[in-house]
């Protein structure tokens, strides 16, 4: 009785669920002893635990592996052998094909019943074969070492695969999403109804006839195929991202520049703030010079706030941020008298400022502006 766990299935066009599953695994299988020797021949029937050896030699047998294609799926194990007589009471589906997975017996499920694939999606997913098997008894060990009491020699007719809800094989059997499918071909469950063993001579590999007569020949032809197949294929996924890459790629750069000339011209001054930023520059300038502070002629609002603010407060203010240094400007020039400078030409003479004939130009313009204004006031 072994187990795995679905995941991913297929349905097909009908409905019908098909999958392919891990069924088997070489290694210790655990049963109690009056499973393995109800009537103590060996004196086991009364442990609570039996191990049991499943070698290669038993697991992947041919001609045992074989024996249960075209065997029915069942609703848990029935109390009776499955046989024509009771196939319509008990089969909910087909095992269609077999075949070694690594170290597991891996099974094509076909699964036809609506009730069952409901349960298979409610949660009910775990498989336990059920065949007859001959038993050895005596000294075993398995692979890792661990004592078998028992081993079984060979398994002598597959008979059903149960759909429960805890199998015995454990949790390694579980379906791989990539060996989701059930891909068995109609002749090899016709094969498996006869009584020959023979393997087939040609098998079809994605298209390709592969002489299989002798096995490391086509093993390596196969691994051949696959190879070349599984490297087209990865290329061509490899081109698709790139595609899908450079695709995303240009439209982010279109939003970006679209969203670029939509901030410079959201960004683009009226008039008027051009207007009000020249004034309140104005007023900064006005102020510092009405308290003594000289400054660059390119500087910056900021940073004539920032001179006004160092002369006055010296040290205090080396580690102040801007909005603290605007709001001491603030204060300190609150009471500051922007200066006349035709009444200082009345009184003083015409004589040559400080920062040169630039700043005289530019407060002779600052004195026009706000007599222009001035008179625009009075004038409404």
């Amino acid at each position: 009785m072994d187990r795995l766990t679905l995941d991913a299935p297929r349905r097909t066009a009908d409905g019908y669920l098909a999958v392919r599953a891990r069924a088997a695994r070489t290694g210790v299988y655990q049963y109690t002893g009056r499973e393995v020797d109800p009537d103590n021949k060996h004196g086991l029937r009364d442990q609570a635990v039996v191990n049991v050896l499943r070698d290669e030699a038993t697991v992947f047998d041919e001609r045992a592996a074989r024996s249960f294609i075209g065997k029915p799926i069942t609703d848990d194990h029935p109390h009776e052998r499955v046989t024509s007589a009771n196939w319509r009471d008990h089969a909910r589906g087909t095992i269609m094909g077999a075949m070694r997975d690594g170290e597991y017996l891996a099974f094509d499920l076909l699964l036809m019943d609506q009730a069952t694939i409901d349960k298979v999606n409610a949660g009910k997913r775990e498989l336990s074969n059920g065949y007859a098997a001959a038993l050895e008894f005596g000294d075993f060990k398995s692979a890792d070492g661990t004592a078998c009491q028992a081993r079984q020699a060979r398994i002598t007719d597959g008979n059903h695969v149960a759909l429960v809800k805890y199998g015995r094989a454990g949790g390694d059997c579980a379906i791989k999403d990539g060996f989701a499918q059930c891909d068995a071909l109609p002749s090899t469950i016709l094969d498996s109804l006869k009584e020959t063993t023979e393997m087939p001579k040609i098998v079809l590999v994605d298209g390709l006839s592969v002489d299989v007569s002798n096995a490391d020949t086509a093993e390596a032809t196969i691994k051949a195929l696959v190879g070349a197949r599984d490297a087209a294929t990865a290329k061509v996924n490899d081109l698709q991202n790139q595609v899908a890459t450079l695709t995303t790629e240009g439209a982010t750069k279109d939003a970006q520049i679209a969203t670029l000339e939509q901030q410079v011209k959201d960004a683009a001054p009226t008039p008027a703030q051009l207007r009000d930023a020249a004034k309140a520059y104005a007023q900064v300038c006005d102020k510092a010079k009405a308290l003594g502070v000289q400054f660059a002629e390119d500087a910056d609002s900021d940073a004539i706030m920032k001179a006004v603010v160092d002369a006055k407060m010296g040290d205090a203010a080396k580690d102040w941020s801007a909005d603290q240094i605007a709001a001491s400007f603030a204060v300190l020039s609150k009471d500051a008298k922007p200066a006349d400078p035709l009444r200082e030409t009345f009184r003083d003479g015409i004589r040559q400022p400080v920062n040169g004939a630039k700043a005289v130009d530019a407060q002779r313009r600052r004195w026009l502006a706000d007599k222009a204004t001035s008179f625009r006031t009075n004038a409404a």
